[in-house]
């Protein structure tokens, strides 16, 4: 029988550019300056992960983000942007809701398209361990952004590809009350994350280079 980490390891496969998927970029929603070199670098990637509400470039948009979505990792309380259901029957879709680990059991939003199917992260297999990489208490509520997720999800199903990291602000601020995005307003941070635990650990992947960060 497979896991439901079995699971979403073949249809993030299916759903790459290229097989096998020797690079992935993980994209997060921080506001960037423009930088054809970085939009260059995603768009090359086997794989490309966006994370919630996020942004592409386009002619009116041109960001240094990329033009890719191949998976997407989405939470119950997405603000969805122009961008996040365009061509959503050729991307994947994969719930993230840690949450429920701690009887936090929202479903999906009543706006969720009706035809799109979406697979859930499983918190035993992705979330439990992540958060003891972060050293947080399993009793306690707390666990990490969506962005340290998907790059979690990407060492766990490709741990020898080539790791890109992109839009993630908190990797070298990791103090901050809210976050300012690529398209939108700002949000507030929300008392669930730790972001010093989380900055630690993505800069010891760009330290020992095991992931690349697209400045």
């Amino acid at each position: 029988m497979l896991s439901g980490l079995d699971v979403v390891a073949g249809l993030v496969g299916a759903h790459a550019a290229r097989r096998p998927v020797e690079t992935v970029a993980v994209v997060g929603n921080a506001a960037v300056e423009p930088d054809p070199a970085r939009a260059k670098a995603i768009d090359a990637a086997d794989l490309v992960i966006r994370v919630n509400g996020f942004a592409l470039d386009g002619p009116q948009h041109p960001r240094g983000l990329g033009t890719r979505a191949d998976v997407v990792v989405v939470q119950w309380a997405l603000q969805a942007t122009p961008w996040v259901f365009a061509g959503y029957r050729s991307r994947l879709y994969l719930y993230n809701e840690p949450g429920m680990m701690y009887a936090d059991v929202e479903r999906l939003p009543a706006w969720w398209p009706p035809d799109l199917g979406l697979v859930p992260i499983p918190n035993r297999e992705v979330h439990q361990p992540l958060s003891r990489a972060l050293g947080f208490d399993p009793t306690q509520p707390r666990w990490a952004t969506t962005g340290t997720a998907a790059a979690w999800l990407v060492r766990l199903l490709h741990p020898d590809a080539r790791l890109l990291l992109a839009g993630f602000s908190f990797i070298w601020t990791p103090v901050q009350s809210s976050w300012d995005h690529a398209y939108g307003g700002a949000s507030v941070l929300t008392g669930d994350h730790e972001l010093i635990a989380e900055a630690t650990m993505l800069r010891s992947w760009i330290e020992d280079g095991s992931a690349e960060y697209l400045s």
